[in-house]
């Protein structure tokens, strides 16, 4: 039996299990407590060095929404029933819950960005032994989750093999549009840290490729489009595109096939 490197780990029964859904509690430092991850592990029998999607969620959400809200589980299944994508495992996990969304990053004491760059991943390789140290990892997300996403995905250029962002906060100060929280609870002792832009010029080098996208009549859909503009007029290579849509879950459910698929190109 493998040793965890958790102090605890539990993970849900088989035989209770439905709708190709495993959870996972794990205590971490990071989180100087527990934190909850959904996980989608595909019917089909898996091979070894399986493909790795960290999902993250947007404000108010939690580890179970990207399923209960958007199915992305089924869409997943489909997608791999048909052949358009290979079997990928899907890791959903929640922000650490604190206050309306944690943002992802550092702060007040806990780590939320290493809980994902580095707990999440760890667990699901306890748990879902085809996902190895040789599995390719990507990362992806909705409003605050895109926000993590592109920046984690950015910062951490060892660990994922792409990255992104659907109808994502591109900087700090959108989170205000979210949260209750005041903001001077997220902020970083280098400004730099906040910004999606600053981070991936700050790792252009070496970054996996990325895309985003934004509903057009989205609240954020200025902020993405000044990120686009941003990036080509530092000759960053990414594909930005745009749909109709709001900030809405109908949105989410349709576009995280892009992502999919995008991630299934490498």
């Amino acid at each position: 039996m493998m040793v965890s490197q958790f102090k605890t780990i539990e993970v849900s029964n088989p035989e209770f299990e439905s709708d190709n859904l495993r959870f996972i509690t794990i205590k971490t430092p990071n989180l100087k407590g527990r934190g909850d991850i959904c996980v989608y592990v595909p019917s089909v029998k898996l091979q070894p060095n399986t493909p790795l999607v960290v999902l993250l969620h947007g404000v108010y959400g939690s580890a179970w929404i990207w399923s209960q809200k958007a199915g992305v589980h089924r869409t997943a299944e489909r997608m791999i029933s048909e052949e358009q994508i290979k079997p990928t495992v899907i890791a959903m996990p929640s922000d650490g819950l604190w206050g309306d969304g944690s943002a992802y990053l550092p702060h007040n004491s806990f780590n939320f960005e290493k809980w994902i760059a580095e707990d999440v991943i760890t667990a699901i390789r306890e748990v879902v032994v085809e996902v190895t140290e040789d599995s390719k990892i990507f990362i992806g997300g909705l409003s605050m989750g895109g926000y993590g996403a592109l920046r984690i995905g950015a910062k951490y250029p060892k660990i994922f093999s792409g990255f992104s962002g659907h109808s994502s906060i591109t900087d700090l100060p959108q989170m205000e549009l979210f949260v209750e929280e005041n903001l001077e609870n997220y902020r970083q002792n280098r400004g730099e840290e906040e910004s999606v832009f600053e981070i991936i010029k700050e790792n252009r080098e070496k970054i996996a490729p990325f895309r985003f996208d934004c509903g057009e009549n989205d609240e954020l859909i200025a902020h993405n489009r000044k990120l686009h503009e941003q990036l080509l007029s530092a000759n960053i290579t990414h594909i930005y595109e745009e749909f109709e849509g709001k900030h809405e879950w109908p949105y989410w459910e349709e576009h995280i096939q892009d992502s999919l698929l995008f991630f299934d190109k490498f």
